[in-house]
């Protein structure tokens, strides 16, 4: 919808009106979602399936790692470096921490926990002894006695 500039008493009044009937049209929606315990329930379950649209999906369409950083992420937190924190901060660290969630999955983790092992393979290599080396087998150059 374009927006009309103001300019006259009666615009204002014409906005007032269609603002009211969309403020009626939405509130009607809106009761109809929460008109039963069955409506309520397909509504808080819609939440959790997310747009289909979306390329996300919902909560549950993350893998396990994604859901399970969603509620420990905050928790950890909150609970350690966060501690003292007023309500806010702690909100704000929820928030960050959910958003955060959707960067973390299995193969973010795995690909981070293969380069830490290979950085401390090579670390480890670094204070191995070194092998014997053998000699080369070669010809023997030894004095042959003749009899």
């Amino acid at each position: 919808m374009t927006e009309l500039p103001i300019l006259s008493h009666t615009d204002l009044k014409n906005e007032i009106y269609r603002l009211k009937g969309l403020e009626r049209e939405k509130g009607a929606a809106i009761r109809a979602h929460f008109s039963s315990p069955g409506a309520i329930f397909s509504t808080v379950f819609s939440l959790f399936k997310g747009d289909p649209n979306e390329k996300d999906g919902g909560i549950f369409k993350q893998d396990f790692l994604g859901v399970i950083s969603r509620f420990a992420i905050p928790f950890a937190l909150n609970k350690t470096l966060f501690r003292n924190s007023n309500f806010i901060i702690k909100a704000l660290v929820g928030l960050v921490s959910q958003k955060a969630s959707h960067f973390i999955s299995e193969d973010s983790v795995e690909s981070v926990w293969d380069k830490a092992k290979g950085l401390f393979g090579k670390v480890t290599h670094l204070f191995d002894k070194p092998a014997k080396r053998k000699k080369p087998e070669g010809p023997s150059f030894k004095k042959i006695k003749k009899d």
